[in-house]
């Protein structure tokens, strides 16, 4: 199952919510097909004002933070470099037609692949 969470600084995000988890789930939906759209969580954080921080200084206008978690196997088949890269450059697209291109440049992508055995949902481990 797919994961995406995007942190924004919230006036960024306001009033844009809908249209970013769209975009997002679209993003991943195109490097895997439209199986990952029924299973695909997006969580949006946003962060209010003077609670985000760059160098040691507030930064109310930062760029979006996204990671992006999956199973290590969906990363590490056959062509797992290719897809990496297209998830970040699908998920920076979508950020930057959410949010605006001036999002684009500093947009972060974090893909995290989670080892087998190591997710669970309702208090059991996930197959």
């Amino acid at each position: 199952m797919p994961h995406v969470t995007a942190r924004v600084p919230e006036a960024q995000l306001a009033g844009r919510e809908q249209a970013l988890i769209s975009a997002l789930t679209d993003a991943v939906v195109e490097v895997y097909g439209q199986w990952a759209r029924d299973v695909m969580v997006v969580h949006l954080d946003g962060i209010p004002q003077g609670r985000w921080g760059i160098g040691g200084k507030a930064a109310d206008d930062a760029a979006p933070a996204i990671t992006f978690g999956i199973r290590e196997a969906a990363l590490t088949r056959p062509g797992g470099s290719e897809i990496a890269a297209r998830l970040v450059a699908g998920l920076t697209d979508a950020v930057a037609a959410v949010l605006g291109e001036q999002a684009r440049g500093g947009t972060s992508v974090e893909l995290v692949a989670t080892t087998e055995g190591r997710t669970g949902v309702g208090g059991a481990i996930s197959e």
